[in-house]
Protein backbone atom coordinates (compact mmCIF):
# COMPACT_ATOMS: atom_id res chain seq x y z
CA UNK A 1 0.00 0.00 0.00
CA UNK A 2 1.26 3.81 -0.95
CA UNK A 3 -0.03 6.94 -0.03
CA UNK A 4 1.66 10.16 -0.91
CA UNK A 5 0.97 13.84 -0.53
CA UNK A 6 -2.76 14.70 -2.09
CA UNK A 7 -4.29 11.62 -2.27
CA UNK A 8 -7.79 12.09 -1.36
CA UNK A 9 -9.32 9.87 1.67
CA UNK A 10 -11.53 6.59 0.83
CA UNK A 11 -12.61 6.51 4.60
CA UNK A 12 -13.15 9.18 7.43
CA UNK A 13 -14.58 8.42 10.62
CA UNK A 14 -15.63 11.16 12.96
CA UNK A 15 -16.08 11.53 17.34
CA UNK A 16 -18.39 14.01 17.08
CA UNK A 17 -17.59 15.67 20.39
CA UNK A 18 -18.49 19.03 21.86
CA UNK A 19 -22.72 19.42 21.78
CA UNK A 20 -22.77 19.65 25.80
CA UNK A 21 -20.28 22.34 26.11
CA UNK A 22 -21.57 24.19 22.90
CA UNK A 23 -25.13 24.27 25.19
CA UNK A 24 -23.66 25.17 28.10
CA UNK A 25 -21.61 28.19 26.47
CA UNK A 26 -24.78 29.12 24.86
CA UNK A 27 -26.85 28.82 28.26
CA UNK A 28 -28.96 26.35 26.92
CA UNK A 29 -30.24 22.63 27.98
CA UNK A 30 -27.58 20.07 26.78
CA UNK A 31 -30.24 18.61 24.54
CA UNK A 32 -30.20 21.70 22.52
CA UNK A 33 -26.37 20.87 22.00
CA UNK A 34 -27.72 17.48 20.92
CA UNK A 35 -30.07 19.06 18.37
CA UNK A 36 -27.57 21.71 17.11
CA UNK A 37 -25.41 18.78 16.41
CA UNK A 38 -27.64 16.94 14.09
CA UNK A 39 -27.16 19.96 11.86
CA UNK A 40 -23.87 19.57 11.61
CA UNK A 41 -24.24 16.01 11.04
CA UNK A 42 -26.01 16.92 8.08
CA UNK A 43 -23.56 19.47 6.87
CA UNK A 44 -21.08 16.57 6.80
CA UNK A 45 -23.14 14.28 5.12
CA UNK A 46 -23.30 16.65 2.48
CA UNK A 47 -20.32 17.98 2.21
CA UNK A 48 -18.81 14.47 1.88
CA UNK A 49 -21.15 14.03 -1.06
CA UNK A 50 -18.90 16.31 -2.83
CA UNK A 51 -15.81 14.61 -2.77
CA UNK A 52 -14.07 11.06 -3.90
CA UNK A 53 -15.08 9.74 -0.18
CA UNK A 54 -16.44 6.24 -0.12
CA UNK A 55 -17.14 5.92 3.32
CA UNK A 56 -17.75 8.08 6.27
CA UNK A 57 -18.38 6.99 9.77
CA UNK A 58 -20.11 8.75 12.32
CA UNK A 59 -19.76 7.89 16.38
CA UNK A 60 -23.34 8.86 17.28
CA UNK A 61 -23.56 6.83 21.05
CA UNK A 62 -21.41 4.81 22.70
CA UNK A 63 -21.43 2.06 24.81
CA UNK A 64 -20.48 4.83 27.73
CA UNK A 65 -23.27 6.64 27.12
CA UNK A 66 -25.40 4.94 28.50
CA UNK A 67 -24.15 5.96 32.16
CA UNK A 68 -25.81 9.33 31.24
CA UNK A 69 -28.98 10.61 32.60
CA UNK A 70 -31.85 8.69 31.61
CA UNK A 71 -33.71 11.60 30.49
CA UNK A 72 -30.79 12.47 28.17
CA UNK A 73 -30.50 9.24 26.84
CA UNK A 74 -34.57 8.74 25.94
CA UNK A 75 -33.81 12.44 24.19
CA UNK A 76 -30.53 11.23 22.48
CA UNK A 77 -32.56 8.01 21.08
CA UNK A 78 -35.64 10.37 20.23
CA UNK A 79 -33.18 12.23 18.06
CA UNK A 80 -31.80 9.89 16.50
CA UNK A 81 -35.27 8.17 15.14
CA UNK A 82 -35.88 11.59 13.73
CA UNK A 83 -32.80 11.80 12.03
CA UNK A 84 -33.12 8.55 10.47
CA UNK A 85 -36.67 8.98 9.23
CA UNK A 86 -35.72 12.33 7.73
CA UNK A 87 -32.34 11.31 6.30
CA UNK A 88 -34.46 8.10 4.17
CA UNK A 89 -35.33 10.05 1.43
CA UNK A 90 -31.86 11.94 0.83
CA UNK A 91 -30.07 8.58 1.10
CA UNK A 92 -32.12 6.67 -1.16
CA UNK A 93 -31.90 9.73 -3.41
CA UNK A 94 -28.03 10.15 -3.47
CA UNK A 95 -27.79 6.32 -3.59
CA UNK A 96 -25.92 6.36 0.20
CA UNK A 97 -25.75 2.73 1.51
CA UNK A 98 -26.27 2.95 5.22
CA UNK A 99 -25.08 0.55 7.44
CA UNK A 100 -24.38 0.45 11.60
CA UNK A 101 -21.97 -1.27 13.54
CA UNK A 102 -21.90 -1.85 17.19
CA UNK A 103 -24.47 -3.37 20.10
CA UNK A 104 -27.79 -2.32 17.31
CA UNK A 105 -30.09 -4.71 19.02
CA UNK A 106 -29.73 -3.02 22.59
CA UNK A 107 -31.23 -0.18 21.47
CA UNK A 108 -35.08 0.48 21.58
CA UNK A 109 -37.10 -1.21 19.32
CA UNK A 110 -38.36 1.65 16.70
CA UNK A 111 -34.73 2.71 16.12
CA UNK A 112 -33.52 -0.47 15.36
CA UNK A 113 -36.66 -1.29 13.22
CA UNK A 114 -35.80 1.86 11.30
CA UNK A 115 -31.91 0.82 10.99
CA UNK A 116 -32.65 -2.35 9.45
CA UNK A 117 -35.33 -0.84 6.99
CA UNK A 118 -33.02 2.25 5.72
CA UNK A 119 -29.77 -0.71 5.82
CA UNK A 120 -32.35 -2.98 3.56
CA UNK A 121 -33.38 -0.41 1.28
CA UNK A 122 -29.77 1.00 0.42
CA UNK A 123 -28.34 -2.17 0.63
CA UNK A 124 -27.93 -1.95 -3.25
CA UNK A 125 -25.77 0.66 -3.86
CA UNK A 126 -22.16 0.74 -3.57
CA UNK A 127 -20.53 4.21 -4.40
CA UNK A 128 -21.02 5.49 -0.84
CA UNK A 129 -21.62 3.88 2.63
CA UNK A 130 -22.72 5.97 5.73
CA UNK A 131 -22.10 4.01 8.73
CA UNK A 132 -23.02 5.36 12.28
CA UNK A 133 -21.93 3.66 15.13
CA UNK A 134 -24.05 2.84 17.64
CA UNK A 135 -24.28 1.64 21.11
CA UNK A 136 -20.27 1.01 19.81
CA UNK A 137 -17.06 0.84 21.62
CA UNK A 138 -13.93 -0.68 20.09
CA UNK A 139 -14.06 -3.12 23.38
CA UNK A 140 -16.44 -4.90 22.96
CA UNK A 141 -16.34 -4.97 19.44
CA UNK A 142 -13.50 -7.43 20.34
CA UNK A 143 -15.16 -9.07 22.84
CA UNK A 144 -18.15 -10.01 20.43
CA UNK A 145 -15.29 -10.70 17.69
CA UNK A 146 -13.44 -13.45 19.92
CA UNK A 147 -17.03 -14.95 20.52
CA UNK A 148 -17.76 -15.25 16.47
CA UNK A 149 -14.23 -16.50 15.55
CA UNK A 150 -14.74 -19.28 18.58
CA UNK A 151 -18.28 -20.06 17.05
CA UNK A 152 -16.70 -20.50 13.91
CA UNK A 153 -13.62 -21.80 14.94
CA UNK A 154 -16.26 -24.79 16.68
CA UNK A 155 -17.83 -24.90 13.12
CA UNK A 156 -14.76 -25.94 11.64
CA UNK A 157 -14.81 -23.01 9.91
CA UNK A 158 -11.68 -21.30 11.15
CA UNK A 159 -8.35 -22.50 12.18
CA UNK A 160 -7.03 -20.81 14.93
CA UNK A 161 -3.32 -22.28 14.25
CA UNK A 162 -3.88 -20.55 11.01
CA UNK A 163 -5.43 -17.38 12.49
CA UNK A 164 -4.44 -14.08 10.62
CA UNK A 165 -5.38 -10.45 11.36
CA UNK A 166 -6.86 -11.00 8.12
CA UNK A 167 -9.12 -13.96 8.91
CA UNK A 168 -9.64 -12.42 12.46
CA UNK A 169 -10.92 -8.95 11.45
CA UNK A 170 -13.40 -10.62 9.31
CA UNK A 171 -15.28 -10.91 12.60
CA UNK A 172 -15.31 -7.55 13.83
CA UNK A 173 -18.03 -5.31 13.00
CA UNK A 174 -16.44 -3.68 10.62
CA UNK A 175 -15.50 -7.03 8.36
CA UNK A 176 -16.53 -5.79 5.22
CA UNK A 177 -15.22 -1.82 5.61
CA UNK A 178 -12.05 -0.52 4.85
CA UNK A 179 -9.83 1.22 7.65
CA UNK A 180 -10.35 4.59 8.02
CA UNK A 181 -7.95 6.52 6.36
CA UNK A 182 -8.99 9.84 8.34
CA UNK A 183 -10.27 9.92 11.83
CA UNK A 184 -11.62 13.53 13.37
CA UNK A 185 -12.20 14.50 16.53
CA UNK A 186 -13.60 17.52 17.11
CA UNK A 187 -13.75 19.86 20.32
CA UNK A 188 -10.04 19.90 21.30
CA UNK A 189 -10.01 16.58 22.56
CA UNK A 190 -6.88 14.27 21.98
CA UNK A 191 -7.81 10.89 22.57
CA UNK A 192 -9.87 8.44 20.73
CA UNK A 193 -12.13 7.50 23.30
CA UNK A 194 -12.86 3.60 22.49
CA UNK A 195 -13.17 4.28 18.82
CA UNK A 196 -12.10 1.56 16.14
CA UNK A 197 -8.82 1.04 17.97
CA UNK A 198 -7.86 -1.80 16.14
CA UNK A 199 -8.87 0.03 12.78
CA UNK A 200 -7.16 2.83 13.29
CA UNK A 201 -3.73 1.47 13.77
CA UNK A 202 -2.44 3.12 10.39
CA UNK A 203 -4.91 6.04 10.32
CA UNK A 204 -3.97 9.97 10.32
CA UNK A 205 -5.84 11.32 13.06
CA UNK A 206 -6.95 14.94 13.13
CA UNK A 207 -7.93 16.95 16.37
CA UNK A 208 -9.89 20.07 15.50
CA UNK A 209 -11.05 22.58 18.81
CA UNK A 210 -13.95 23.35 16.84
CA UNK A 211 -17.39 21.83 19.26
CA UNK A 212 -19.38 19.98 17.22
CA UNK A 213 -22.21 21.99 16.58
CA UNK A 214 -19.90 24.44 14.71
CA UNK A 215 -18.24 21.76 12.99
CA UNK A 216 -19.19 22.64 9.32
CA UNK A 217 -18.48 22.08 5.67
CA UNK A 218 -15.91 24.53 6.00
CA UNK A 219 -13.77 22.61 8.89
CA UNK A 220 -14.72 19.46 7.43
CA UNK A 221 -12.68 20.47 4.39
CA UNK A 222 -10.05 21.84 6.67
CA UNK A 223 -9.19 18.68 7.57
CA UNK A 224 -9.21 17.04 4.45
CA UNK A 225 -6.60 19.80 3.05
CA UNK A 226 -4.79 18.73 6.55
CA UNK A 227 -4.97 14.76 5.59
CA UNK A 228 -3.68 15.60 2.27
CA UNK A 229 -1.11 17.42 3.36
CA UNK A 230 0.50 14.35 4.93
CA UNK A 231 3.06 11.37 3.88
CA UNK A 232 1.48 7.92 5.21
CA UNK A 233 4.10 5.22 5.00
CA UNK A 234 2.69 1.99 7.03
CA UNK A 235 6.02 1.56 8.60
CA UNK A 236 8.01 1.79 5.17
CA UNK A 237 10.98 4.63 4.63
CA UNK A 238 10.28 7.55 2.76
CA UNK A 239 12.27 6.36 -0.31
CA UNK A 240 10.49 3.04 -0.43
CA UNK A 241 6.71 5.10 -0.94
CA UNK A 242 8.53 6.70 -4.31
CA UNK A 243 8.71 2.49 -5.64
CA UNK A 244 6.18 2.12 -8.27
CA UNK A 245 3.14 0.48 -7.86
CA UNK A 246 2.70 -3.25 -8.76
CA UNK A 247 0.48 -3.35 -11.64
CA UNK A 248 -1.74 -5.58 -9.59
CA UNK A 249 -2.02 -3.74 -6.93
CA UNK A 250 -5.60 -2.74 -5.51
CA UNK A 251 -7.08 0.71 -4.90
CA UNK A 252 -10.46 1.86 -3.65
Amino acid sequence: MKSSPGQQPAHIAIIMDGNGRWARQQGLARIEGHRRGIEAVREVVRAAGETDLRYLTLFAFSVENWQRPEEEVNALMDLLYHFLREERTYLLEQRIRLQCIGRVDDLPKRVTDEVREIIEATSSFTDRTLVIALNYGARTEVVDAVRSYCRAAAEGTENPESCTWERFSRHLYTGDIPDPDLIIRTSGESRLSNFLLLQSAYSEIYFSPVLWPEFNRREFFTAIECYKARERRFGKTSDQLQEPIPATAHHL
